[in-house]
């Protein structure tokens, strides 16, 4: 027996584990530690108790308890230690494994690598988020007892796994009238954000080793996605007409494409008509899915929203992607799918699978939210809050850094300000972080960032009132001008 267990007095210290714990803890580093070996016999309860000066019920419950969790044997000689005979190997060879663990992971892990860093989201300028403090959260509030209300105790079971009946047919009449996407309650799958819908897209539609295409610059997420799926990717480039896809590219045809038609991320272009359709021909064509991903085209600020591609023709190669992070808050980690009218019905054995349904009272509450007005009225009043805050953002940047080109601005919740090349825009994100203010570089949303292809910063204006921003695009004139003259000195 291990002089430890025996002669080292119990921690009786205020604050400490109880004697019960520690003398479990003990035993089971010693039986793990090979200190007792398989066979040894424990000592009795009645001897152990009066060398350490404990209850005998407390010895008896650790006996017990080491019975129960398979450390040791109990028969008619006493309580004998377990074969464990790989009980060393546990303990030691946690020094012969790296740190990193990275023998352990998979190579779809090695090979994702991230966007950019998040920072603090409540930051001013922070790219994507919404006016959280002009939520109305006593109207949602309502919802939710109304909700909890109707459903009773079965909104804390399991729900349909497509998603609550009632929210996909209010999804489905919203995209209806909204964004001109064709489309029946049936068609719609509920998901976590949009990221659970990219993911669906990959596991449903995809194989380990078939081609994807991607936007570049492009959202992080979905290269995540497709990594995941073990696609090979292939980036596309993206000019002042959205995705440029070279003719020669269809030679070897992807399974997935995904696109942001209505509102490019991060460059704010808008896909053109001309080739939204030739797209849709060529998937069709070669056996493609495209993924719309349409995650903020309702802040459009001049004239009307732009039709999703979904809808410009019957029963398009598409698969809509859709979320209320921007419309009404990212924590409700709600987002949705759209599958083609040819897809649900063969999709439907797959995703009862795939899905558990969950989250029954936030969606049976958004769902009250949207027949009941709340919705189309605070997308009314948010779109009025944006436009003015996208025109004070502009304002600040045509008084403090007049001579930078400023992308996008006709639909979402930010501004890509284009710098020059000598210019780094990793630099100047990390240096504008540090002085407040979370802007993101659009670089690290490229593939293409160790050509220098993209240099720029993606300004958020959804979460900073209008008065805010000329101190603010202030002090960011003073980090890029500073950023260049470094950069001068150095060259």
């Amino acid at each position: 027996m291990p002089l430890a267990l025996l002669s080292s007095p119990l921690d009786a210290r205020p604050g400490a584990a109880s004697r019960q714990q520690q003398l479990l803890g003990r035993f089971k580093r010693a039986i793990l530690g090979g200190q007792l070996p398989p066979g040894s016999r424990l000592p009795s309860t009645r001897s152990l108790c009066e060398q350490l000066q404990v209850a005998r019920n407390t010895v008896l419950a650790v006996y017990e308890q080491l019975v129960a969790e398979g450390y040791a044997q109990a028969d008619r000689q006493g309580t004998r230690v377990a074969t464990l005979q790989a009980a060393p190997a546990i303990v030691h060879a946690t020094a012969s494994v790296p740190r990193n663990g990275s023998q352990r992971q998979s190579r779809r892990v090695s090979t994702m690598k991230p966007t950019r860093d998040a920072g603090d989201r409540s930051l001013p300028l922070t790219p994507g988020m919404p006016a959280l403090n002009r939520f109305p959260l006593n109207a949602w509030l309502r919802c939710q007892e109304r909700a909890l209300k109707r459903a009773g105790p079965m909104a804390l079971a399991y729900g349909d796994p497509l998603g609550e009946p009632a929210l996909r047919e209010a999804i489905a009449q919203y995209l209806r009238v909204a964004r001109g996407v064709r489309c029946e309650a049936a068609q719609v799958v509920v998901t976590e954000g949009s990221q659970g819908a990219l993911s669906l897209c990959v596991r449903l539609f995809a194989n380990p080793g078939e081609r994807a295409w991607l936007e570049d610059p492009g959202y992080g997420g979905v290269r995540a996605a497709f990594h995941a799926g073990d696609m090979k990717i292939r980036s596309m480039p993206v000019d002042h007409e959205g995705v440029v896809i070279d003719p020669r590219a269809w030679r070897w045809p992807p399974r997935l494409i995904h696109v942001t038609p209505s509102h490019q991320y991060p460059t704010g272009a808008v896909l053109s008509l001309a080739r939204r359709l030739a797209l849709i021909a060529r998937a069709r064509e070669h056996g493609c899915w495209i993924i719309e991903d349409d995650y903020d085209s309702e802040f459009r600020h001049h004239g009307h929203p732009i039709p999703a591609m979904q809808g410009l023709v019957p029963d398009a190669p598409v698969l809509y992607v859709g979320t209320f992070s921007k419309t009404l808050f990212p924590g409700l980690r709600i987002g949705f799918l759209v599958l083609p009218a040819s897809a649900g019905e063969g999709a439907g054995p797959a995703l009862a699978e795939l899905l558990r349904g969950g989250h029954r009272l936030e969606q049976l509450a958004l769902a009250e939210f949207m027949a009941g007005g709340q919705f189309a009225r605070h997308l009314g009043r948010m779109r009025r809050l944006y436009r003015e805050r996208q025109q004070a953002l502009r304002t600040a940047l045509q008084a403090h850094l007049p001579e930078l080109a400023v992308q996008g601005g006709d639909s979402g919740l930010h501004l890509t300000l284009q710098l020059p090349p000598a210019c780094p825009d990793g630099a100047v994100s990390t240096a504008a972080r540090a002085a407040g203010m979370n802007v993101g570089a659009v670089s690290s949303f490229s593939e293409g960032q160790a050509q220098g292809g993209h240099n720029g910063l993606v300004i958020g204006y959804g979460n900073t009132a209008a008065e805010q921003f000329g101190p603010l695009i202030r002090r960011l004139a003073v980090i890029v001008r500073r950023s260049l003259r470094a950069q001068s000195v150095a060259g």
